[in-house]
């Protein structure tokens, strides 16, 4: 069974709007990633990828990111547009999140300007904000 999609309010955009394949686009917006109560990104630099029924997904470049707190793992996954992503630990002070973020080392032509940018699961991080919002 299909969803329905629900139409968006004034100012929103909906996921089902969104291209397949996924397009890339910059973005100014300030986005910040907190964890353990540290701040471990903060940028106006972004990229976001846009896909049909997923939510966006903000990389970040790495100058702009605590990448101390990133720690690599084995975990490695495929995608037909973006190509093969590697994953980091997140670890601040005695707490961390396994396989938390990812990127892209060698992405394919399309997503080129991303290579080596980097992305959260924002559910795993005390709080993400886009602008300001959560």
């Amino acid at each position: 069974m299909r969803p329905t999609p629900i139409p968006p309010g004034p100012g929103q955009e909906s996921v089902w709007a969104y291209p397949r394949p996924p397009r890339l686009e910059k973005s100014d917006k300030q986005i910040q990633v907190i964890f353990n109560g540290v701040t471990i990104a903060d940028t106006r630099n972004a990229y976001r990828v846009l896909e049909t029924s997923h939510p966006p997904v903000y990389y970040l470049p790495p100058t702009d990111i605590e990448m101390q707190y990133l720690i690599g793992t084995t975990r490695t996954t495929f995608c037909e547009w973006k190509g093969a992503g590697a994953y980091y630990t997140v670890r601040v002070g005695d707490k961390e999140a396994v396989n938390a973020a990812w990127y892209y080392p060698a992405p394919t032509a399309s997503f080129a300007p991303i290579r080596n940018y980097v992305a959260f699961y924002p559910g795993m991080m005390d709080a993400c904000y886009v602008d300001g919002e959560r």
